[in-house]
């Protein structure tokens, strides 16, 4: 790489004293320096914005901004995208590392591949071919939806994206929960991506993530599903006119058979609730539990 490209490392902080520290120093630790660390606070009430503001002090790459007023993840992701000025995004998120040759990997794989929008790693081997490679719409579609190798799944810490391709699309659209995997789907209906290996970013397990509090509500899953679902049916999706179809019918059969685990397993209560929120009536979810695809 002759001329290394500006990389925008994007921080998101809300109430992060205890990490965000960590989580700036390894972006300094970076064997690619051509970036800026922009973190944005979203009203943070303990001493994150502090220990922000004093490395802000001490790099000029590092610019610290705080919200007026508290956004939510995924518009505070947005409004950190909005102050970039690189060609490539990457999430770091307060609570999360990059690993020291994080930057120079990411971006030397999507030099190789120019007409990729985004890359997603993090990924386990591939065992028919080695990473970096890049799949085009209909490949990316169809590794998701019908090998059993997920990728749409991947947290915005184990993306790049091109700055240009997110602008386009138009950010995430704020969904709670879904925002990221949403993002991939609607990138791979239009453009190219770029698959690479683990051991880029590391991601901190704690208590005080918002997804410890999703794992005890079984809406959210559901939730997927009903994107899944709405975004297989889109006139934009890639697949051929019969692998929509048949992904449309996996999609309404996960939803059922979630619902009738959910029925076991919590009662008819909760199976009435997350029917409600499904694209299936019940007689339709005893239908779709058993139905061959």
């Amino acid at each position: 790489m002759q001329n290394k490209p500006l990389v925008s490392v994007l921080m998101t902080a809300y109430n992060r004293e205890k990490y965000i520290a960590e989580a700036i120093e390894s972006v300094l630790a970076s064997t690619y320096e051509n970036w800026e660390l922009i973190i944005v606070d979203d009203g943070s009430k303990d001493h994150t914005v502090e220990i922000a503001k004093s490395y802000e002090a001490k790099d000029k790459r590092i610019k610290v901004y705080i919200n007026e007023k508290n956004l939510g993840d995924y518009p505070n992701r947005n409004r950190a995208a909005s102050y970039a000025k690189g060609i490539y995004l990457k999430y770091v998120d307060a609570d999360d590392l990059i690993y020291p040759h994080g930057l120079e990997q990411l971006v030397f794989y999507m030099e190789q591949f120019p007409d990729a929008a985004y890359g997603l790693c993090s990924l386990p081997q591939d065992d028919a071919q080695i990473y970096p490679f890049m799949l085009s719409p209909k490949q990316a579609y169809y590794r998701h939806y019908f090998t059993n190798k997920w990728i749409f799944h991947k947290a915005p810490l184990s993306s790049i994206i091109k700055k240009d391709f997110f602008d386009k699309v138009g950010g995430f659209s704020g969904k709670q929960h879904l925002g990221d995997f949403e993002m991939w789907n609607l990138l791979s209906q239009k453009y190219n991506v770029v698959l690479m290996p683990a051991g880029i970013v590391w991601h901190r397990t704690h208590d005080d993530q918002q997804n410890t509090d999703n794992a005890t509500n079984p809406a959210v899953n559901l939730k997927y599903f009903v994107l899944e679902y709405d975004l297989l049916k889109s006139t934009n999706c890639p697949l051929s006119e019969k692998d929509k179809l048949k992904a449309q019918k996996k999609c309404l059969r996960k939803q059922a058979r979630y619902i009738l685990r959910h029925l076991k397993s919590h009662g008819i209560k909760t199976a009435i609730e997350l029917q409600k929120k499904s694209d299936l009536n019940f007689i339709q979810v005893f239908v779709k539990a058993f139905q061959k695809i």
